[in-house]
């Protein structure tokens, strides 16, 4: 199930097998975790049912050594509300970590056990304290220790993880006249952001006050 590249990066080896893997549900995205072991691999899926109007979290393991690859259920997360963006690290301690932020405007941090990826704890920003409507875009800096989210609403919001919870702070607000899409950590202290009009941001938490500078495409 290996893919391998050559040196130049850009040929196959030995050509991709595909797996199919039928769902009943809408998946909205997927993400690997962190590898725990070289035999088992976990996928985290953003999940929704239009039947019932159900948002899931479900992490999957996977054993890429097995003969007759399944993907078997490990453990659930009900969001308030469908999944707008989700995204997977690991914190200093090596604990899988899980972003998801929601359609409504919540931030959920979801801390997975090193072993089994079983759901052990989680730390939640309630909707309408980050932004106005949904979160577009969530990512997390390499070692799990802080969160940036954007939305259309024209917020950029820092969240870090204390030992006591999350600590929320508000890098930059628009008013609603730049409206965010994406976002992307670059270094520690250093992240870009996309959105409408192809404009491209780049931020620096040494610089505060807002964008350093801006790219904006003809």
């Amino acid at each position: 199930m290996a893919i391998t590249a050559t040196a130049t990066g850009t040929a196959l080896r030995d050509p991709p097998q595909i797996h199919r893997f039928p769902q009943t549900k809408y998946i909205d995205a997927v993400r690997w975790l962190p590898q725990l072991s070289a035999f088992d691999r976990f996928a985290v899926l953003s999940l929704f049912d239009s039947d019932s109007n159900t948002p899931s979290l479900e992490i999957h393991s996977l054993n890429p050594q097995s003969q007759t690859l399944t993907l078997t259920p490990q453990s659930t997360f009900s969001p308030p509300s469908r999944i707008s963006s989700l995204k997977t690290s690991q914190t200093p301690t090596h604990k899988p970590l899980i972003a998801a932020s929601t359609f409504s405007g919540s931030l959920h941090l979801l801390f997975a056990n090193a072993v089994d990826a079983s759901l052990e704890s989680e730390c939640s920003v309630p909707a309408k304290e980050l932004h106005v409507g949904a979160v577009s875009c969530v990512d997390v800096k390499d070692g799990g220790a802080e969160c940036v989210t954007v939305g259309e609403d024209g917020r950029v919001n820092l969240v870090g993880v204390t030992g006591s919870g999350l600590s929320c702070r508000r890098v930059f607000d628009s008013d609603g006249l730049v409206s965010y899409t994406a976002a992307k950590w670059a270094s520690p202290v250093e992240f870009a952001t996309g959105g409408y009009g192809f404009s491209l941001q780049w931020w620096d938490q040494r610089k505060p006050g807002g964008a350093v500078s801006q790219f904006k495409g003809n």
